[in-house]
């Protein structure tokens, strides 16, 4: 006999979403999208996004001057992203480094296709 398999959320969020057009989403699709676009909302987090993703990795010092804002704003704007899983980052001495996740820009153009 076997046994279904059992998917956790982390799977269930890589693998989320098919495009919106499809089919209804699922609870846990639905509130994983809006804190992805919750996220993608402040027109300094999209910024901010676009700068990681432009590069392999991006110190947070090189953040501040080209979005104008203060470290504690920073900080604060990348642990949103961090915490809707679009980034991820390694603490070296006193800074934070940052890297996109690609699988989870994956997961937001793939909601949006047609």
């Amino acid at each position: 006999m076997s046994h279904p398999k059992t998917i956790t959320v982390d799977e269930a969020v890589v693998n989320c979403c098919s495009p919106i057009g499809v089919g209804a989403l699922s609870e846990l699709e639905a509130g994983d999208m809006a804190q992805i676009f919750g996220a993608l909302s402040d027109p300094a987090r999209l910024r901010m996004l676009s700068l990681i993703a432009s590069e392999d990795e991006v110190c947070s010092c090189a953040l501040e001057e080209p979005l104008g804002k203060s470290q504690p704003t920073i900080s604060h704007h990348t642990r949103i992203l961090a915490e809707a899983g679009l980034i991820t980052g390694e603490k070296r001495g006193r800074w934070m480094w940052w890297r996109v996740v690609p699988e989870r820009l994956k997961v937001v153009a793939r909601i949006l296709s047609e």
